[in-house]
């Protein structure tokens, strides 16, 4: 999936058929579903993140020998100004989400974290575009697939990195929509796996401050202040609570 800004023009740059540049959060879009005109499929494969780029596309690589009435006349060469904004390879999400639950334990756990950590990313995506309930529903995903316990130290270990990133992101997405209970709930998730987790110990003290629980929430955002007494954060949330 990719977001990207474009401007379509014909004739020499000055006569604009179509843009999304007003937008101020473009939407992931699918190369191959949503972006089907050939020559930018194959621009957009050849650009990173970041990147970008000018196109001119003859009427074999845009829209051929119909054109695309009223705005493009047959057999027009069309030009395009293209920014990739984002850039996040879904294949092998797609492709894992395809198969059975047993064919998914039966994956190497590597694999696993991959899909986790592409989902997460989805999910930070979308959290920063303001869309938190897809975000939790992108996290939530990514967090059903970490059920698996293992034999080895090592690969829980792993396992336990990604579920805290996700419990973090969760607690932080469950505030914005104004669920402190869950935000609460996740954030103790996260003091389960580490105890000395400021991040995890601000998450539970504003979720307490939100519902009213002004005890606990010191309590939470005293612990989190004496891990990290300089940070701004914690000591406005402190003032907020006082």
């Amino acid at each position: 999936g990719c977001t990207v800004k474009y401007s379509g023009y014909l004739g020499n740059w000055n006569k604009l058929f179509c843009s999304n540049g007003n937008s101020k959060y473009p939407r992931l879009m699918k190369i191959g579903k949503d972006i089907t005109l050939w020559g930018l499929e194959i621009g957009l494969l050849s650009m990173t993140k970041g990147e970008a780029a000018l196109f001119v596309l003859t009427p074999e690589y845009a829209y051929g020998q119909r054109g695309c009435p009223p705005s493009i006349p047959p057999n027009t060469t069309v030009l395009f100004k293209v920014e990739v904004l984002d850039f996040i390879d879904s294949e092998e999400c797609d492709t894992f989400f395809e198969l059975t639950y047993e064919q998914q334990d039966r994956l190497p756990l590597e694999k696993v974290l991959k899909v986790a950590a592409t989902e997460r990313e989805f999910g930070n995506y979308f959290f920063y575009n303001q869309r938190f309930k897809i975000a939790k529903n992108r996290y939530k995903r990514a967090l059903s697939i970490l059920g698996r316990s293992s034999a080895s130290k090592a690969e829980q270990s792993q396992i336990n990195a990604s579920k805290l990133l996700l419990f973090l992101n969760l607690s932080l997405t469950y505030l914005k929509l104004e669920r402190a209970d869950r935000a609460l709930k996740y954030g103790e998730l996260a003091l389960e796996m580490d105890q000395g987790n400021a991040k995890a110990l601000f998450r539970c003290g504003q979720a307490c401050l939100y519902m009213r629980e002004y005890s606990k929430s010191q309590d939470f955002l005293t612990r989190a202040q004496c891990i990290q007494p300089f940070n701004r954060d914690i000591n406005n949330e402190l003032k907020k609570l006082a």
